[in-house]
């Protein structure tokens, strides 16, 4: 009966993908057209931000460095991204964020799990990018709690969805420059103090759908070490291609 079900519904509701709509082989995936048109992120990548770097000599990952990272001192021992934050990629990203698309999380999810692989240890703890609670109220969901719950599921580790939180609001990084950015979430992020044994002498690995300057993460990662965790390690959706 339930296999009867299934297919009757496929008959209905055929899948479709999920940055066109174009009818698809399996639910939740991209078409040809459109995977073809998603940069994501692949080869030799800077070991701390996760940007793509041109192809050189092999080289240890921890030596792998962007220029941006080789003049910025990152407080999280190293980073990586799914996707490059740009053409269908962008659009994925702005659906899922501003657009109710929770639809995408799933594929989302595995497309970070792989590009997070170098990244996991046993014993990981996985958290989310906290919003404020007058933008969670807006929003009505954190996209970034979403994602570090399936990216958690994916990889096999735990996860703590309220282990860090914004006790103030911050105005849009939006338009903001670099040094701006910094300026604006220093000391924004705090771990919650019901969740501090849980990070203790762990390692943490923040996720969020979008890394730009890494004042954010930077902020996140900063409270996480004065909290007592052994490293930390970020997992982005998607990186821009600049750091500004």
């Amino acid at each position: 009966m339930t296999t009867y079900l299934q297919s009757a519904l496929r008959l209905i509701y055929p899948p479709r993908c999920i940055a066109c709509g174009d009818l698809v082989d399996s639910d939740f995936s991209l078409c040809g057209p459109c995977w073809r048109d998603t940069p994501f992120v692949m080869g030799q990548v800077c070991n701390q931000c996760g940007i793509p770097l041109p192809q050189g000599p092999d080289a240890p990952d921890e030596v792998l460095l962007c220029d941006g990272c080789l003049g910025t001192t990152r407080p999280w021992n190293a980073g990586r991204a799914a996707l490059i934050y740009a053409g269908n990629a962008r659009k994925l990203v702005l659906a899922l964020k501003h657009g109710d698309r929770q639809d995408m999380v799933g594929p989302a999810a595995k497309w970070m799990a792989r590009a997070a692989q170098p990244l996991l240890r046993a014993d990981t703890l996985i958290a989310p990018i906290p919003l404020h609670w007058l933008r969670l109220l807006k929003r009505r969901y954190n996209q970034s709690a979403l994602l570090a719950r399936a990216v958690g599921a994916e990889v096999g580790r735990p996860v703590c969805p309220d282990l860090l939180i914004r006790p103030r609001a911050t105005r849009s990084l939006g338009g903001l420059g670099r040094d701006a950015r910094f300026l604006t979430m220093e000391g924004m992020i705090r771990v919650h103090p019901r969740r501090r044994i849980r990070l203790a002498g762990r390692h943490v690995l923040l996720v969020d759908d979008v890394m730009t300057s890494g004042a954010t993460f930077a902020a996140a990662a900063e409270a996480c070490r004065a909290a007592g965790a052994a490293g930390v390690d970020i997992l982005a959706l998607a990186r821009t291609g600049k750091d500004d």
